[in-house]
């Protein structure tokens, strides 16, 4: 017998399952047929063998904190890999992503656990492999890209594709099915922790990059998992897992789109639940969401994953099920099809359960047959596989290669943001001094998000170092500015109180032609760190001691470039008044200080956009652009100003454009039609670039409240100094709908007004349309998309998103 049973028959019955001649459908059917109540059960569950989160605590004090989650490992009740997969399994969590392990060596892993599960059960189904991918894979020695934030500060829908693609191929490479991957949470609130894994706060930016990274995972063979299913960002407070105060009508326009545009646009195939409760209703117990939304309305047909341990969750922490095993009950009735990343919920005690009567055996079969499909689709049940083929890869992959490195520079670059040139960038080449002082200059942790390897694994690992190239700030811009001294001063940490090094700074800065202070973040988990899951935030003021250290290097008397790395916008008025410029970098990655030490020098041209905004004031909330009339500036009936410092959508550069001669096809079209809406962007300064133009709708008069403005379209176009180009919307009478009283989705007679510019401030173009008609009810089938195209009218071509 061969290592791995892949024979015709098994107890005498032919295996039709593995028949590619059938249709998938059929070859599930079959396979369904074959199986016992236990091993179809065996299918909705995974094991984490390299997890030791439950039995062991971080080895130093800088390291992931699990101790708010170790009354769930406690009770958990998890058992041996033998146990675990005497009926099969359904998927293998984190086989690379758990410890410092190389592609090899990972890869013999996932043969050795591939063969355990299909050797020791009866049918011999191979388990599906998942892995985080958030900033890249998450594993030792993968290039770690910019964080989601900065994904959406490039408007680049075409380059995350790209990265998505890349990222699908490595981890294919190395037997990886499914990836956990993107987040399409939309912000709602800066202070929350997990902002840095979010594309931003405007439902359409987030939905066009999104989709892109789908397809580009998808496009790879890996399995996109769209994540967090819904509500996670909106949370009281912005505390993590906490409640959300959401109605149904916001959550439908602010919170669902991404994800439906996700499935419709990028084909998705899983999901997974959020953590929260939203109106008291715990998301991985809630039918409409996980059925009546997902499946019959938007005709989802693939996967709904757990969050991890967000099925005993119902019991230990929304307390809505008695114990595990009843939250596993209600997380199946309400649609979830496999737990992760653990079987607790979903164990043998479903059997008994069905057996006695008080579970439909048809939920079990659902699920199966939604898992089953996927295993099809990426040849599990193909006669051919082995755990052997599925890795082939792995000896040849270059987990941190060149090309790997040449996009992650690219969208680096792309994504650091001018907020304000000042008079001191790009730096003079005639510089002799150089002053370089801050948290974030010489620790490229900064640079990266907290569920990239370096920060999510290998703080409990001491001693490995990063295990990837990744220069610092430092080591960038002595790199960038040959000619000048580059003095270097930490003065503080990202947290703490401690001001002792505020004095050596200060003469850094004194003795220097100018001074550039990079402040920030340091990503972490769960309360180590300053931004990530769990590290939610009091304020918007930036953390520990950075503030004073900047009034401090101001009072010098000495330019002072501020740069600010960080997953969340921080609150900049006061740094913005005693800076001579200021710079926006959201969590980089490993090719972040050589972007950043290029838009300095001037060689790189900035040309990334603000995908969320920059606040005025430390609680300056309302913290979205995306606000009805009474949440913007109400001129003195408040006296507290939500108006940022700078905009959503704002990006400066080193040369000029105007945007203008604005036209829109037709002045009255029906609530099923289309218009076209062109303006002409020119470069008017002396430099190539390249600029973003943005498209909004505001709808003047609707039955409820609408925000004042709403990105509808974007288009990154590169013009040549004095070139220009023609940019065009299409945009269909759909992309104004909205939900109404009776919470249907319309799409309401009446005036829009029509917006272009470069940011949602900055909108020299204004016209309007009339909608005539009948009110129209609109569902899945709408158009979620604004195309758009670019006509170059002088010098080189320019883009089109």
């Amino acid at each position: 017998m061969t290592a791995v049973d892949r024979t015709p028959a098994v107890d005498g019955v032919r295996r039709p399952w593995q028949d590619q001649s059938l249709p998938v459908a059929d070859r599930v059917d079959a396979l369904l047929a074959a199986m016992t109540l236990e091993e179809k059960i065996g299918q909705l569950g995974s094991r984490w063998v390299g997890n030791d989160m439950q039995h062991e605590q971080p080895q130093d004090a800088d390291t992931l904190n699990v101790a708010p989650m170790q009354d769930v490992f406690a009770a958990s009740g998890t058992v041996p890999l033998d146990e675990a997969i005497e009926y099969g399994l359904g998927h293998l969590t984190r086989v690379h992503g758990s410890g410092p392990v190389t592609a090899e060596q990972g890869a013999a892993e996932v043969v050795r656990l591939q063969r355990a599960v299909v050797e020791r059960s009866r049918l011999g189904i191979p388990a599906i492999v998942h892995e985080e991918c958030l900033t890249g894979f998450t594993t030792y020695g993968a290039t770690v890209y910019p964080a989601a934030i900065a994904w959406g500060a490039t408007f680049d829908p075409g380059l995350v594709e790209r990265m998505a693609a890349a990222i699908g191929r490595d981890m294919r490479a190395v037997g990886v099915h499914q990836g956990l991957s993107p987040v399409l949470d939309v912000v709602r609130d800066y202070r929350w922790g997990r902002v840095e894994e979010t594309i931003g706060e405007d439902p359409y930016l987030v939905s066009m990059l999104g989709s892109a990274y789908v397809r580009g995972l998808e496009g790879a063979g890996v399995i996109a998992t769209l994540k967090h299913f819904a509500g996670y960002s909106a949370s009281r407070a912005a505390r993590n897992h906490g409640p959300v105060p959401m109605g149904r009508r916001e959550l439908m326009d602010m919170i669902l789109p991404t994800f439906e545009t996700a499935i419709a646009v990028g084909g998705a195939r899983s999901v997974m639940n959020s953590y929260s409760d939203v109106d008291g209703v715990p998301a991985g117990a809630d039918p409409w969401l996980l059925t009546e939304v997902l499946r019959e309305e938007w005709g989802f047909t693939g996967t709904v994953v757990s969050d991890y341990w967000a099925v005993p969750f119902l019991a230990t922490m929304h307390r809505v099920a008695a114990g595990t095993d009843e939250a596993g009950v209600l997380a199946l009735s309400a649609g979830i099809d496999v737990e992760l990343p653990d079987t607790l919920g979903f164990g043998r005690h479903l059997a008994g359960r069905v057996r006695a009567g008080e579970l439909p055996e048809s939920l079990i079969d659902r699920a199966v047959r939604r898992l089953l499909t996927q295993k099809v689709e990426l040849g599990l049940l193909d006669p051919d596989w082995t755990p052997e083929r599925s890795v082939s890869g792995a000896a040849a992959v270059d987990l941190d290669s060149p090309d790997n490195r040449a996009l992650a520079r690219e969208l680096a670059e792309k994504s650091v943001i001018l907020l304000d040139a000042g008079e001191a960038l790009p730096l003079n080449p005639g510089l002799r001094r150089v002053a370089l002082v801050g948290p974030c200059a010489d620790d490229p942790r900064t640079f990266m998000g907290c569920y990239a390897f370096p920060n999510h694994v290998l703080p409990r690992h001491p001693g490995l170092g990063l295990g990837i190239e990744a220069p610092s700030l430092l080591d960038a811009l002595r790199a960038e500015l040959p000619g000048a001294e580059i003095v270097y001063e930490r003065g503080c940490e990202v947290q703490g109180e401690d001001r002792s090094g505020f004095g050596a700074a200060a003469e850094a800065a004194r003795g220097a032609d100018v001074c550039v202070v990079a402040v920030g973040d340091l990503a972490g988990l769960f309360g180590h760190g300053t931004s990530g899951e769990g590290c939610d935030a009091d304020d918007l003021r930036l953390p520990g001691v950075q503030e004073d250290l900047l009034a401090e290097l101001s009072a010098t008397g000495t330019p002072v470039v501020v740069v600010v790395v960080s997953g969340r916008p921080y609150a900049l008025g006061t740094a913005h008044a005693g800076a001579a410029a200021l710079v926006q970098a959201f969590m980089p990655g490993e090719e972040g200080g050589g972007a950043i030490a290029g838009v300095l020098s001037g060689r790189v041209q900035p040309s990334g956009k603000l995908p969320v905004q920059i606040p005025r004031g430390h609680g300056g909330q309302p913290g979205t652009y995306l606000q009805p009339p009474l949440g913007a500036n109400s001129e003195g009936i408040s006296n507290l100003d939500p108006t940022p410092l700078f905009p959503f959508g704002h990006g400066a550069s080193y040369t000029t454009f105007e945007v203008g001669d604005l036209r829109i096809s037709d002045a009255e079209v029906p609530t099923d039609g289309e218009f076209s809406v062109t303006a002409t962007v020119r470069n008017t300064g002396g430099r190539a670039g390249e600029e973003v133009v943005q498209l909004y709708l505001h709808d003047v008069t609707a039955q409820v409240t609408r925000a004042v403005r709403q990105l509808a379209g974007f288009a990154r176009v590169f013009l040549e100094p004095g070139a220009r180009a023609r940019v065009t919307f299409l945009v269909h009478a759909d992309r104004t709908a909205f939900t109404g009283r009776d919470l249907r989705r319309i799409v309401e007679p009446g005036e829009v007004e029509v917006l272009v510019g470069t940011s949602a401030a900055d909108l020299p173009c204004r016209g309007t349309v009339r909608l005539t008609g009948p009110i129209r009810v609109v569902g899945h089938d709408r158009r979620l998309v604004t195309p758009v195209s670019v006509e170059q009218r002088e010098g080189s071509d320019a883009g089109q998103s």
